[in-house]
């Protein structure tokens, strides 16, 4: 029962010592959870299991480094590490939505292709999940702005009325909104362009 008393944090910084079989261990605790994740992605066992390894490499590898930050977050650090993976496998394979970056730089258009493929599906869903996460690093006003635009699609005398706000104003937190999400989306090195 030892696997079980042990949490994924010690048997990392044990691994990080020189403990090999720490990391055995947590691949075998998190094997199924992370393959069937990669293979409800990609629906194929041999990619699944070459993103699977690939994955692993990558954890070894930053944990050798001594690289590794996430404190008590393994498993979800592992996952992110899969869903990049899985990703740049449907990009080499020219399977992943091309997305213009024009000088009117719109992140939203990602999010409006109705004719998409199960694969751009799942990029689709992560993009907008990402794109929701990096809003919440905006400052209020301009988040308010930009939810109620392209969330709850008010127009922007709606907006105006209901933030108390001239139209101006608002279209100019709109327009901030979107600058201040290119430069967390720089910050984060999220790529949303091919």
């Amino acid at each position: 029962m030892k696997c079980n008393l042990t949490s994924d944090a010690t048997l990392v910084s044990a691994y990080m010592k020189g403990d090999e079989s720490a990391l055995s261990e947590l691949i075998t605790r998190h094997k199924e959870r992370i393959f069937s994740f990669i293979y409800s992605k990609v629906f194929d066992r041999d990619v699944a299991e070459d993103i699977f390894q690939d994955t692993f490499i990558k954890v070894i590898k930053t944990l050798k480094r001594g690289r590794y930050n996430e404190e008590g977050k393994f498993l979800p650090w592992v996952m992110r590490i899969s869903h990049n993976l899985v990703i740049d496998h449907f990009r080499k394979n020219n399977r992943m939505p091309k997305f213009e970056n024009n000088g009117d730089f719109n992140i939203f258009s990602v999010l409006s292709d109705d004719s998409l493929n199960a694969e751009r599906t799942i990029i689709k869903d992560q993009v907008a999940s990402d794109v929701k996460r990096l809003i919440l690093e905006l400052p209020d006003d301009q988040r308010e702005v930009l939810v109620m635009r392209m969330y709850k699609d008010m127009s922007f005398k709606e907006i105006s009325e209901q933030t108390g706000v001239s139209i101006n104003t608002a279209l100019g937190r709109m327009r901030y909104a979107l600058i201040n999400l290119r430069k967390v989306i720089d910050k984060h090195n999220i790529i949303l362009t091919n």
